[in-house]
């Protein structure tokens, strides 16, 4: 048999070219696109180490343009979005912290579009992976568009943007094969960010519970950096943007994220549309951690390093506005897929400060938006102009909307008197930072400390929330391939906290295995935990905005479902009736909402069987009914049930305990207990039984 033709992975001379070797005698030194040998690849070029990115930086701008333009129209990352219109409303004048004109004013509302999404995934992808949710919000003020764009994570994986574009390369699909997609779980991620100690903290929250989250209405969204207010007497303050939704923060867990993939692939997307179109309107506070320099300078990591966080404890919130969600997008395409956010867009009030991964952002978002939206005038596309007016001497370029009359299109001009002219008074004018210093590529000795926080976060976390973060990293690493990987890993894990490292090892049985890192700042041992970074130990007893699903067949009591759904309403809840079939049931008038082969409890919050007994009797022998019951268990909700129900739930292998969230409606205070449990979102005793920590 006639031996293969081996593929050269060398460039060799095609037809009509050149020839064009690979460097000689093992030369492996990166280079730009123009062949310049690079001699830092992990820093921007700064003013000083903690000075303003300078845009000079070739090598940054080459790199960051090129990445940008990978992919047409698509954007690379948070490209699968949901969007809404709304509105923000200040609670207090402001004018002590910033001009900002639209937070003067508690009775004027500003209109608002919000973009979330996920940020691996391609447009095509799917809603619930474990990945970092974007938050994004375009506020429509009188003095021109503010784009806030943030995560639902409060630090990012990296401290520079000069290691952005390595960073979703690692993350995306590896580029042999195209998979995996939306996910993490691969080679590729886990050997950049063990090679990059500085991902550690941000890791922690990924595989938290905050990497899967329940809903969109659900997620807590932040600006990532420190920025400025500055007010009219030009006084800056230093803050970091909080948004905090009305009905709390809350997850799933692992198994349903993947369960309600497989059976609603748009199903936050979904919620969101239907909240809205149900008049039950998603409602968030944004607060601020106010600070000063003085502050900044007696805090113990840098207030410009985006991996760090100030805990509440040591700066609490102050609330300063609420946004409301209350409009659907008419055309997802024409708005939620065409706006263009992008942190520049800022008014007189607001600043930015030399954190150098903002800074890289800043140049970024807008040569983004210049490849996805065709050209230099994607402000003109409806969803993207500013309500007040535009008024410049910029001129054609593609996709030109406005028409601008006259000969005049240059400044200073002496033909047109009316045409605009700079404002001192009004115009935007950057804080005079007075931080200068030697061009330079360079950490600032203040960024090196990677795993203090790491390990405060950790500490801060519930013993359930410490078994996901377990059970995420051991799912994460098992993906990986390459053992050295898995290893080097590990080893950060037993920096972290020992008890980390040595549980996942153990789960993946590789105890002993890990790597010996030496972190170049001893991590700190005296953090106090922060209770508000842990989801579950700041969760409000509430089924406000939630769905809970009744199984019903011919037969049911109307009367008792009747009951049940009053009691939800009450409580701001809504019932959705599941049936073995979708047409209307007999002996009682109920029609189902959905049919059970369709609406798996993975879907709901909380779940109640109401069957009559020749119903219970039917649906004990369908599998699908059973491991409806079976599911709604494992995932640790709270079941209700009448007497007819007790044959499946003994099928299912569930045992009654109104202490575990498992329910008796039959009775005086049946309804209320399964409320109550229903109100605490998961029955965490019940996970310490069914699934116990690794």
């Amino acid at each position: 048999m006639k031996k293969p033709k081996q593929r050269s992975h060398d460039n060799d001379k095609r037809k009509g070219g050149e020839t064009h070797q690979t460097t000689t005698s093992g030369d492996r030194t990166l280079t730009t696109n123009q062949g310049v040998a690079i001699s830092d690849n992990q820093n921007s070029l700064k003013s000083g180490d903690r000075g303003p990115t300078l845009l000079e930086d070739f090598i940054l701008r080459e790199k960051i343009t090129h990445f940008d333009h990978e992919r047409i129209p698509e954007r690379i990352v948070h490209a699968r979005g949901s969007g809404a219109h709304g509105y923000f409303q200040p609670l207090k004048n402001l004018s002590r912290l910033t001009k900002a004109g639209f937070l003067q004013d508690p009775k004027k509302p500003t209109k608002v579009f919000v973009r979330f999404s996920t940020v691996a995934g391609g447009a095509g992808s799917v809603d619930t992976p474990r990945d970092v949710r974007g938050f994004a919000v375009k506020f429509y003020t009188e003095e021109g568009n503010f784009d806030l764009v943030g995560n639902n994570i409060p630090v990012f994986f990296i401290q520079d943007a000069m290691k952005f574009p390595d960073l979703v390369h690692a993350v995306k699909m590896e580029p042999d094969r195209g998979f995996p997609q939306a996910g993490s779980a691969h080679d590729n991620f886990w050997d950049f960010v063990s090679l990059m100690p500085e991902t550690m903290h941000m890791l922690m929250w990924a595989m938290s519970d905050r990497g899967i989250p329940r809903s969109l209405r659900h997620i807590e969204g932040f600006g990532v950096h420190t920025f400025r207010l500055v007010n009219a007497k030009d006084e800056s303050t230093f803050v970091k943007f909080h948004w905090r939704p009305a009905l709390g923060a809350a997850s799933t867990l692992w198994d349903e994220a993947v369960k309600i993939a497989g059976a609603d692939p748009d199903y936050q997307r979904r919620d969101l549309w239907q909240s809205i179109e149900d008049g039950d309107y998603p409602e968030w506070t944004l607060s601020v951690q106010a600070f000063d320099q003085a502050t900044a300078d007696k805090l113990d990591f840098d207030i410009l390093d985006p991996t760090k966080i100030i805990p509440e404890e040591v700066i609490p919130l102050t609330p300063i506005g609420r946004m409301v969600l209350n409009e659907n997008p008419v055309n997802f395409f024409a708005e939620t897929e065409q706006i263009a956010f992008h942190p520049g867009h800022i008014v007189p009030g607001i600043d930015f400060t030399p954190d150098p991964l903002l800074q890289g952002r800043l140049f970024s978002y807008l040569d983004t938006q210049l490849s996805r939206l065709g050209g230099p005038n994607f402000h003109e596309i409806p969803i993207n102009r500013p309500v007040c007016p535009m008024r410049n001497f910029q001129r054609d370029g593609h996709m030109r909307m406005n028409l601008q009359p006259g000969r005049v299109n240059f400044e200073p001009n002496s033909l047109d008197p009316n045409s605009p002219r700079e404002n001192p008074m009004r115009g935007f004018a950057s804080f005079p930072d007075p931080s200068a210093g030697p061009k330079l590529r360079q950490r600032p000795e203040s960024f090196a400390d990677h795993y203090s926080q790491a390990r405060q976060f950790w500490r801060s976390m519930t013993p359930p929330e410490q078994s996901h973060i377990v059970n995420a990293f051991t799912f994460e690493l098992s993906k990986v391939v390459t053992p050295a990987i898995r290893t080097r890993m590990l080893g950060h894990l037993d920096v972290i906290e020992p008890e980390l490292g040595k549980r996942v090892a153990a789960a993946m049985g590789l105890e002993g295995q890990a790597d010996e890192i030496t972190p170049a700042v001893k991590p700190r041992d005296d953090l106090e935990p922060s209770p508000a970074l842990s989801i579950i130990a700041k969760a409000p007893e509430t089924i406000k905005g939630r769905t809970v699903a009744a199984l019903v067949t011919d037969g049911s009591d109307g009367a008792a479902v009747s009951k049940l759904r009053q009691a939800l309403k009450k409580e701001g809840a809504q019932l959705k009736l599941v049936a073995p079939k979708v047409g209307k049931l007999k002996g009682n008038g109920l029609t189902p909402d959905m049919q059970l082969d369709g609406a798996p409890s993975v879907l709901f919050d909380a779940v109640v069987a109401l069957p009559s007994e020749e119903g219970a009797e039917a649906l004990v022998d369908i599998a699908g009914a059973i491991d409806w019951l079976r599911d709604a268990n494992g995932h640790l909700k709270a079941i209700g049930f009448n007497e007819a129900a007790g044959p499946m739930l003994e099928k299912a292998g569930i045992t009654p305990d109104a202490k575990l969230g498992i329910v008796s409606l039959d009775g005086g205070r049946g309804l209320d207990s399964f409320i109550a449990a229903a109100k605490k979102h998961k029955i965490w005793d019940r996970e310490k039984l069914m699934h116990p920590p690794r």
